[in-house]
């Protein structure tokens, strides 16, 4: 089992959050809250409104998000969800833990370490947008997420 930090569309009262439960991608499992220990730029970008996590450490904010354990199936399931390498990249993050349920070793406080979905391959233009520490497809930065159902036509972001 791994741990997956999830910052957008998978959290939960999110568009995706339900791909996490669906038992055809395999098992996931709510840890805890969390947000990175160092500072990230989280934007809403593209025609579609996706949220983006660009890798920058150092440069936006601490994004707050959830840890999930998942097992190989749903890992591989995410990677081709986030279109790993092309458009995110699955790299480590250093959390720091809020509210817990589940796994004795992560306690509220704590730091640990989780797989996160970032990005390197973005728009020239994209760190020079308004970043967020949480995300919400509903927030008031009024940029709504388009299901990837209604998307027309090329790769998100372009």
């Amino acid at each position: 089992m791994t741990h997956v930090f999830v910052y957008g569309t998978l959290k939960k009262g999110q568009p995706n959050h339900y791909h996490l439960f669906d038992k055809a991608n395999g098992e996931a499992e709510f840890l805890a809250s969390a947000s990175t220990s160092e500072k990230f730029p989280l934007v809403i970008a593209g025609e579609y409104n996706i949220p983006f996590l660009l890798n920058l450490p150092g440069q936006g904010q601490q994004v707050q998000g959830e840890i999930y354990r998942v097992d190989q199936q749903m890992l591989r399931y995410l990677d081709e969800f986030e279109e790993v390498p092309s458009m995110y990249q699955r790299t480590v993050v250093k959390l720091q833990v809020k509210e817990c349920e589940g796994e004795e070793q992560l306690s509220p406080g704590s730091s640990t370490e989780a797989f996160v979905y970032s990005t390197t391959t973005y728009q020239p233009l994209w760190p020079s947008l308004p970043t967020c520490d949480s995300y919400d497809s509903q927030g008031p930065h009024g940029l709504e997420y388009v299901e990837p159902a209604l998307w027309t036509r090329g790769a998100p972001g372009s």
